[in-house]
């Protein structure tokens, strides 16, 4: 590193936020960032470790030091060119990861961790504004043609890499814009939507084809696909929700989080939604069932709609402020944290099962819920038994209910069902090392593949899929 001591002479500066009650009049991203200089000595915190734990933390496997030491430097197109070897993306995980990478930062064991993400978005749109991102087509084509059904990070990152290795590559996605969940499911005052477009844009430029509202299974059967491509990969996401089966759950007022964040990311894009159809907390009582990203992601849209107020309960208990003995650095923290939505108003709450609804004239007006308590955890099931506390039990208003409870793995209509593709036991598509399916030359990738996970996990996955892809095609 060119300055070894930096960590002892520089503490953390993390970017800054608007103020709530300002950005919470709006849609747009709120993150401030901070000067080119300010970032360098950031990147100058990077502390020349034995072994950079970072790389072991991020999934996939980006070279952490090499770019912090570019940048301190002043070398900034270098540490693009460093960063894109193993990023396809840096402009969505800069902005949206949580950053494992910094949880695993060896300066992280007693003092602040260095502020990885920031610089990682600090390089890219420094490359995009200087314009050294330009397109890059392969110069020879291989003769070969994949499909991939879905477009999210996992199909974007999966399409750009085989894309880069000669193969002609269409990506068909069902909804309206290209970029599933990143389009669609995240809220713009995380992501930008032109940034997205902005990534699109290059891609197309470089060759890989883009059909929208193309439903595969529904629209175009998935034996017409496997007639004129030569690979499919599966990329469709884990869109199988988690729901309940409880008294009340007919009642009106009760939602999918995404259904309810799809739908607003629509509403910011200028289309217009029928009254009757409109999802929106303005004035009222909302109750978010889940304390994940996707909750949290739901709490700050509620709390732009104009919410009365905004609860949100979790079924498991709140995670400690610190470490447990048993969650050592460098593995993720489980500590409780808050997120920036979370920051800008909700009552959080934890231990909630939640047992009926009531309402008036079919419309929610209710959550009964009871508290719990939980014993110790059990190594054999991964989980700690609960039971409900006696006299616990309470009533809150709620006029509108978001059920952000998880996901059960992809949808098993349509291409899954046609091809009689193998799941896992818990519902995802089961596949061999080099990520194919029981059915030759289709090939899964991100959630569908792995289960919910996270944006950075998902690009890890499609760049790992294309590998299997290209190999197999090769042969």
């Amino acid at each position: 590193m060119g300055d070894i001591t930096g960590f002892l002479k520089y503490n953390k500066q993390d970017f800054s936020k608007e103020p709530v009650e300002a950005r919470k009049k709006h849609w747009k991203e709120f993150v401030q960032r901070i000067s080119s200089q300010d970032l360098q000595l950031q990147a100058a915190r990077c502390m020349d470790c034995g072994t950079p734990f970072c790389h072991w933390g991020c999934p996939i496997a980006n070279v952490i030091p090499d770019w912090n030491d570019l940048v301190y430097r002043n070398r900034w197109k270098e540490a693009y060119q460093r960063l894109t070897e193993t990023n396809s993306f840096p402009e969505f995980t800069g902005r949206i990861c949580p950053a494992p990478c910094e949880n695993s930062c060896v300066l992280g064991i007693n003092r602040d961790p260095v502020t990885i993400r920031n610089v990682e978005l600090a390089i890219i749109e420094k490359a995009f504004k200087e314009g050294w991102v330009v397109p890059n087509p392969p110069l020879k084509r291989s003769g070969k043609t994949v499909a991939i059904i879905g477009s999210g990070p996992s199909g974007l990152a999966c399409a750009d890499q085989l894309n880069k290795a000669g193969h002609s590559v269409t990506v068909f996605e069902k909804n309206e814009d290209i970029g599933g969940i990143l389009a669609l499911g995240i809220p713009n005052f995380k992501l930008e939507k032109n940034i997205i477009e902005r990534r699109i844009d290059l891609m197309r430029k470089e060759g890989v084809v883009f059909k929208t509202r193309c439903h595969i299974g529904v629209d175009i059967s998935i034996r017409y696909i496997q007639k004129e491509f030569d690979a499919i990969v599966l990329a469709s996401g884990a869109e199988d929700a988690r729901d309940m089966n409880i008294p009340g759950r007919e009642l009106q007022g009760i939602y999918q989080a995404m259904d309810y964040l799809r739908q607003q990311n629509r509403v910011n894009k200028g289309i217009r939604v029928d009254t009757a159809e409109r999802i929106t907390a303005k004035g009222k009582h909302v109750i978010i069932l889940g304390g994940g990203d996707t909750g949290s992601d739901c709490v700050g849209t509620a709390n732009r709609q104009g919410a009365k107020s905004v609860k949100q309960f979790e079924l498991l208990p709140r995670p400690p402020l610190e470490r447990a003995k048993d969650n050592p650095w460098p593995q993720w923290a489980f500590i409780y944290r808050k997120s920036s939505s979370q920051e800008e108003g909700v009552e959080q709450d934890y231990c909630i099962l939640t047992k009926y609804l009531s309402g008036e004239k079919g419309h929610l007006k209710k959550l009964h819920g009871v508290r719990l308590e939980y014993g110790p955890w059990d190594p054999v099931t991964c989980r700690a038994t609960s039971k409900e506390i006696p006299g616990s039990e309470f009533a809150v208003d709620c006029d509108l209910l978001i059920l952000a409870m998880g996901f059960l793995g992809p949808s098993k209509k349509g291409f899954v069902e046609n091809l009689n593709i193998e799941l896992t036991p818990r519902g995802n598509i089961k596949t061999n090392a080099s990520d194919m399916t029981n059915i030759k030359g289709v090939f899964a990738s991100g959630d569908a593949h792995r289960g919910q996970s996270l944006v950075v996990w998902a690009i890890c996955e499609g760049r790992h899929t294309a590998e299997g892809v290209h190999q197999w095609l090769s042969a």
